[in-house]
């Protein structure tokens, strides 16, 4: 019975490894080369090579008792990591269940950005854009802001693409969209916003709507009540399914480094 509960978790081990380094090459066949290809593509290195070499790994461990030590403190710890991924992963749908609501009336709507590629939003931005628009139809009176800023090697500010995609593809008056062209990141995002929404009588004690992909929400709204937002209300856009779980793998590293930087 050990040895068949052996080979099914050299079997786990292997299958996982392979998924997550089939995914992983392919992120990276499309230029996404970042900590969260590369980091769960060693992991998955490494869950290849235990499932097939698991024997002589363990033997050669046992050889020293300090890399013995090592290679179960090691284990130890992902285990321990895998919880905390884990507790993150349910709260993240929560906050995604939560954010799928309708919407109350709010003062304003900020949509956040996300990339852009040839002049065109990625999808995971379109997205965001697609996500916006009813609330944006539904509430008239309602301020608008696209926010992003310009790129490396761009010459047009991720905010101008934004809203030329709401006006193009959904008939959203430019008149109507004002552009925040200057961040690179969440927090300058909804700092700068917030001086647009001051700047236009708007008060951040008001119910301000922060469009952004679900992965992103917890992030985003913790970010925004540091800020002095009172009312922040997320609405969530779906992730493309090819990045879905990368970007919540990556979501996860990028929130305890908020924490880390009092972001929140």
């Amino acid at each position: 019975m050990s040895k068949l509960l052996f080979t099914i978790n050299r079997v786990i081990l292997f299958t996982i490894g392979i998924v997550i380094i089939v995914d992983c090459i392919a992120l990276m066949a499309i230029g996404k080369i970042n900590f969260g290809s590369v980091a769960p593509l060693l992991l998955g290195i490494i869950f290849v090579a235990h499932g097939l070499f698991w024997q002589a790994i363990r033997k050669y461990c046992c050889q020293n008792p300090w890399l013995n030590r090592l290679w179960y403190g090691l284990w130890a710890a992902f285990t321990l990591w895998l919880i905390s991924f884990g507790l993150f992963i349910w709260s993240l749908q929560q906050q995604i269940t939560l954010s799928k609501g309708p919407a109350p009336t709010v003062a304003a709507i900020i949509v956040l950005g996300s990339g852009t590629v040839a002049g065109k939003p990625t999808p995971t931005l379109a997205k965001r854009l697609d996500s916006a628009v009813p609330l944006i139809k539904s509430q008239p009176n309602a301020l608008v802001i696209t926010s992003g800023g310009v790129g490396f090697q761009r010459t047009r500010s991720e905010a101008d693409i934004m809203a030329t995609y709401l006006h193009e593809s959904h008939a959203i008056a430019f008149e109507r969209i004002l552009q925040e062209g200057k961040s690179t990141s969440t927090e300058e995002n909804l700092a700068n916003s917030r001086d647009i929404l001051e700047a236009n009588g708007l008060s951040i004690a008001e119910p301000i709507a922060i469009v952004t992909s679900d992965f992103h929400t917890i992030r985003a709204a913790s970010i925004a009540k540091h800020q002095g937002y009172q009312q922040p209300i997320t609405v969530a856009s779906p992730t493309p399914l090819l990045i879905r779980y990368n970007a919540w793998f990556r979501e996860y590293f990028a929130f305890v480094s908020g924490w880390l930087l009092g972001e929140y």
